[in-house]
């Protein structure tokens, strides 16, 4: 059996040779010729396959056209620069390379334009140079978007990541929006978590939260006015990479951490009643991920992190205040507008100015010093969050328009105005009529302004049991709730087994004394003072009451 490739036929006839078999019989052998065994003894290992030289093409004499206008490209504006497209136009209408195809052209193209640039000193354009990082000195900050299943809607939040270049130490937080509100947050829950200030350049893309535009292709950037206040008040030294996806590489630990983190901790799709539920979650993902090596690193990131975080600048005393002012008037629905997002407020205010402050996850609305309102701050533009004890005042004036209130649906949607509700409303609307009905509802609502709401729905439930359809029952079913509530919580009840009998000292000493046949006392003689009336008053008839 002949060798299979030219390495094995090179082995067989060196090993037949050494047997003793002579060049001759070594040609006939194997059917090659007299070079091939000449050569075969000379190295066990073949020459290379000589490369043939190039073949002529059509496209030969129009090369070093070609070549002069890639040229004049390295000095062009980046955005008028030759495509393969245009240079294969102008080959035909401006020097007659009919017979040449695009296709030729493109191919010539794609390999000579790099060797141009390296011959003109210009060099590689997707080298990347590894980098040593100095502990406590140097971190990225980036967001990343990722979808969330929210209280049975698939929405897209956003994935705030804070990683120290040294360690790897991240810190993550989700939000509903990637405004400056979640920014600065992020960047406090991070700089709290990780317990000081990186002492180095803090590296960043532009991001519209930190810079509010780019200056042409230089590092230099007019940074928005609170994001310059947040960072003097933390310390940070900023770094912006190059605009694009150019300048990605430039803080590429943070851009692998995000994918990292998302692939690892948020596949499958996380499914959450709300984002502090998710981020309590991420907390205990971030502790458990310093135990994870990275690559080939010889310790864990927790280990590089214990010998980084006391190298870290202190934090400042004072908190920043993360979140953004908006001074807003009421409208005549008790409503103001932020961010093409509409919250109510209490109706007292209506025509007034308000002041809000709006953050990553709520809105809280201030009249003058005192706290008005808070909310839940909404992901989805153009939407509306009212809360019925805001409209309570309006209401009582308007008891019809409770039934249709926007207010009264969210509150249902929310769980605040439970079937419960729904059931006493019905019963008294039942028995006072829709107008005297509605209005003791909205009475017992107003009891939810001083009384805990599941001790409210508690005092409901035992009134319409009882058949007590009044503000007044409520609420003093609703204190015997919160009565039971607060002795169970100061004396406890023992299991019944461990609790032995006890008998109280009163009924111990009633059962030694003898039965009392005394009878029971009687208020009829007083009767007769209701006969008694005054020299200047009429005799009171018969049969009335005086």
């Amino acid at each position: 059996m002949l060798p299979k490739t030219k390495v094995d036929l090179y082995a067989a006839i060196r090993r037949d040779s050494h047997a003793g078999l002579s060049n001759r019989a070594l040609q006939r052998k194997y059917d090659v010729g007299f070079l091939t065994v000449k050569k075969a003894l000379e190295s066990a290992w073949p020459e290379p396959r000589k490369k043939l030289p190039p073949r002529a093409t059509r496209l030969d004499p129009f090369k070093p056209l070609i070549d002069r206008m890639l040229r004049a490209d390295l000095d062009a504006p980046r955005k008028q620069r030759h495509t393969a497209k245009r240079i294969f136009d102008r080959l035909v209408d401006e020097h007659g390379a009919d017979e040449v195809s695009y296709q030729m052209v493109r191919g010539y193209i794609a390999e000579r334009r790099k060797e141009i640039r390296l011959e003109a000193g210009r060099g590689v354009e997707d080298a990347f140079i590894p980098q040593t990082h100095k502990p406590g000195a140097e971190a990225e900050v980036d967001f990343g978007d990722v979808t969330v299943r929210l209280a049975g809607e698939l929405v897209t939040c956003f994935l705030f990541a804070f990683r120290l270049s040294y360690s790897g130490k991240a810190v993550h937080r989700i939000f509903a929006s990637a405004g400056q509100e979640a920014f600065f947050e992020g960047h406090v829950h991070a700089l709290n978590t990780l317990g000081g200030v990186p002492t180095g350049k803090v590296r960043y893309d532009n991001l519209r939260a930190a810079v509010a535009r780019v200056l042409g292709l230089s590092r230099q950037r007019i940074e928005a006015e609170r994001w310059t206040a947040f960072r003097s008040h933390y310390g940070l030294d900023v770094l912006y990479c190059q605009p694009g996806i150019r300048g990605a590489h430039e803080k590429g630990g943070v851009e692998g951490q995000i994918g990292w983190f998302r692939r690892n901790h948020l596949v499958p799709v996380p499914e959450v009643a709300t984002l502090a539920e998710l981020n309590a979650m991420i907390d205990k993902w971030d502790v458990e991920d310093d135990a994870r090596r990275i690559r080939s690193r010889p310790r864990t990131i927790g280990e590089y992190f214990a010998a980084e975080q006391p190298l870290l600048a202190p934090l400042p005393g004072e908190p920043f205040e993360t979140g953004r002012p908006f001074t807003l008037r009421v409208d005549r629905y008790s409503q103001i507008s932020v961010r093409t997002n509409r919250y109510s407020v209490p109706v007292r205010l209506i025509d007034r100015t308000v002041r809000a402050i709006l953050h990553a996850s709520e809105l809280v609305v201030y009249d003058g010093r005192e706290e008005v309102a808070r909310h839940e701050r909404l992901i989805a533009k153009g939407g509306t969050r009212l809360d019925l004890d805001h409209y309570l005042e309006a209401l009582v004036r308007k008891p019809g328009a409770l039934p249709g209130a926007t207010a009264l649906d969210q509150a249902r949607s929310a769980g605040k105005f439970t079937p419960l509700h729904d059931a006493w409303w019905a019963a008294a609307r039942k028995a006072h009529g829709e107008r005297d009905g509605t209005r003791a509802l909205i009475k017992v609502l107003l009891l939810g302004r001083h009384l805990p709401h599941e001790h409210l729905v508690a005092g409901l439930a035992a009134a319409l049991r009882s058949g007590a359809l009044t503000a007044d029952a409520v609420a003093l079913e609703a204190r015997k709730a919160a009565d039971a509530d607060t002795t169970a919580a100061a004396d406890p009840q023992l299991p019944t087994a461990d609790r032995a009998a006890v008998t109280a000292l009163t009924e111990r000493r009633l059962a030694q004394l003898p039965p009392d046949t005394r009878p029971l006392p009687s208020v009829a003689h007083y009767d007769q003072l209701l006969r008694l009336h005054r020299p200047d008053r009429p005799p009171t008839p018969e049969g009335e009451t005086p």
